[in-house]
């Protein structure tokens, strides 16, 4: 089973550079979107079913905002889109598959580098969504949880880390937060189990040569229950053509599907 997360900053950007050609050649099970930055009348028949693929979504209210959506080569046997609270689903930022015992979950945690307006906002969300990650790791499916979190959880996981302690993203109540997530829930790190000691950065800045010198950030992750963890195959992140200022992470699973 491939898994894929792609935060696209923008659906028709990363159409216009070569994301879906790219998608047909892939050979993926479920891709995971993040940030679609369109509504629904703004797709095309290929953004919404793309290469054979179900597509569904969770657009934001707000146009050209966030966003988040699934491609899945098997049709669900069930859907969930948003969390169920007004403010959070507004920015369109949680949707799930269920296919048999088997979740995949794209989601997409808010930003709070544009000020502490927005800090105040990504904390409120954290707290909510505990209660939302507790119930999941308890229910007995095996969840895949894939997307942009917006948190660097060790100095490994950026380039300048020094740099950036006291910047939203590697603040120390989120990384605290993240690392709850993993001691206290249970929850795996695909890419840091499999690859202990890799970087595996997913984001790097506009600003100046940051993709060129590879000065990133591991801020996309696939999150899977503790029943999963030894399904895990390999990953990778790719970027032999940048379609936004994320790179796909794609995780094998040796998991029927």
């Amino acid at each position: 089973m491939r898994i894929v997360s792609a935060n696209l900053n923008g659906i028709r950007s990363a159409a216009n550079k070569g994301f879906f050609d790219w998608l047909a050649q892939h050979q993926a099970d479920v891709i995971g979107l993040q940030e679609l930055k369109a509504q629904d009348a703004d797709l095309t028949e290929l953004m919404r079913n793309p290469h054979g693929m179900h597509g569904y979504f969770h657009f934001a209210e707000k146009k050209g905002y966030s966003g988040v959506g699934l491609y899945c080569r098997k049709q669900p046997d069930n859907v969930v889109i948003g969390l169920g609270i007004p403010d959070i689903d507004a920015e369109g930022r949680y949707i799930q598959a269920d296919f048999g015992n088997l979740s995949v979950v794209s989601i997409y945690l808010p930003s709070g580098s544009s000020g502490d307006e927005r800090q105040q906002v990504k904390f409120a969300f954290m707290e909510r969504f505990w209660t939302h990650l507790a119930h999941l790791a308890q229910c007995g499916r095996d969840i895949v949880l894939l997307g942009d979190w917006n948190i660097a959880h060790r100095e490994l996981d950026l380039k300048n880390w020094k740099g950036n302690l006291k910047n939203s993203g590697f603040l120390p109540q989120e990384r605290e937060w993240i690392g709850r997530v993993f001691d206290e829930l249970g929850w795996v790190d695909a890419w840091r189990k499999l690859y202990p000691d890799a970087p595996g950065y997913t984001w790097w800045s506009n600003r100046g040569q940051a993709y060129a010198k590879d000065v990133g950030w591991r801020i996309d992750y696939h999150i899977v229950t503790p029943n999963l963890t030894d399904k895990l195959q390999s990953a990778h992140i790719y970027k032999d053509v940048k379609f936004s200022d994320h790179a796909p992470l794609t995780v094998d699973y040796d998991y029927a599907f």
